[in-house]
């Protein structure tokens, strides 16, 4: 009776939040819906189309093209966040002033709005001005962002910057959590640190890493604030995510109905991958929390 009570207080509390969540998030996305199988005239004529609009965005190459640079963009800030963020949360002392001091500085970027991160790095980025690029020219390097390579290089550098601490941080509650006899008895077997790290660190880890994966996966491949206010897009189209494309579709072609079917198709992509995620943590997170047997 209790348990039923307790339940009971407990989505009696949650009611506000999905409360929130009817009004932010299902409701927008049943207008969505409604607009990607309809077309519209002047914003209050509607007409069905059924499956047309999602039939013109798969078949459409620029949707293609747009969702493989999103797709690299995430495999790529991914493999520099994940294994920068994991080998800085290893290499922090456990505690200490200087783990204080090191927490502290890491929530600066993720506290920085998206939008200001991407005018500072604008600025960081300057011909002749910048200080970015200053300090690569005395290196002989030319920052020149009118080249493909080179835009994704600092956009991928302004990730990192932005989002590697979420990786530290998560990875530091992780390892804060492994009990000290573990360590202990690795010592007295005269285990190496690589060894310490296979074997008690990273499995530890796991799941944190896949929490984390998950995380910057979602975020990277939703970007628009920070691409758009560095290159634009640019050069060409070679940095116009899906987001943006999303965005040029919908604002500035005012194409309603494909811009809410390329959103709709959008929004399941990124729920499978967060569901192929969910059943990767989920065993192993029933395995930690199942009792041992005597």
């Amino acid at each position: 009776m209790d348990r039923v009570r307790q339940n009971l207080v407990a989505y009696t509390l949650l009611l506000p939040a999905l409360g929130v969540m009817m009004l932010c998030g299902i409701i927008p996305l049943a207008f969505v819906a409604f607009y990607s199988v309809h077309d519209t005239f002047a914003g209050n004529s509607f007409v069905w189309v059924g499956a047309t609009w999602f039939e013109h965005v798969i078949i459409s190459p620029e949707f293609h093209a747009a969702l493989g640079r999103s797709l690299g963009y995430s495999a790529l800030v991914l493999t520099i966040e994940v294994p920068l963020g994991t080998y800085i949360a290893l290499r922090l002392p456990p505690s200490g002033l200087l783990t204080s001091v090191s927490m502290i500085l890491m929530t600066i970027p993720l506290l920085t709005p998206s939008i200001v991160v991407g005018y500072l790095w604008a600025a960081l980025a300057l011909p002749k001005a910048g200080l970015l690029y200053e300090g690569l020219a005395l290196f002989g390097i030319n920052l020149n962002l009118n080249r493909p390579i080179v835009a994704w290089l600092v956009l991928a550098m302004m990730d990192a910057w932005h989002w590697t601490s979420l990786v530290v941080l998560l990875c530091f509650a992780g390892l804060s959590a492994i009990p000290d006899d573990y360590y202990r008895a690795a010592r007295i077997d005269g285990a190496s640190n690589w060894a310490i790290f296979r074997y008690i660190q990273l499995p530890r880890l796991r799941i944190v890493l896949l929490v984390a994966v998950l995380l910057r996966f979602m975020d990277s491949f939703i970007v628009y604030t920070e691409p758009y206010v560095v290159t634009l897009g640019g050069p060409g189209v070679s940095t116009t995510f899906l987001s943006h494309e999303l965005v040029l579709k919908a604002l500035v072609e005012f194409n309603l109905g494909e811009a809410s079917a390329m959103a709709v198709i959008y929004f399941f992509v990124v729920l499978c991958v967060s569901w192929a995620f969910f059943t990767l943590v989920a065993p192993h997170s029933k395995d930690k929390t199942r009792p041992a047997r005597a």
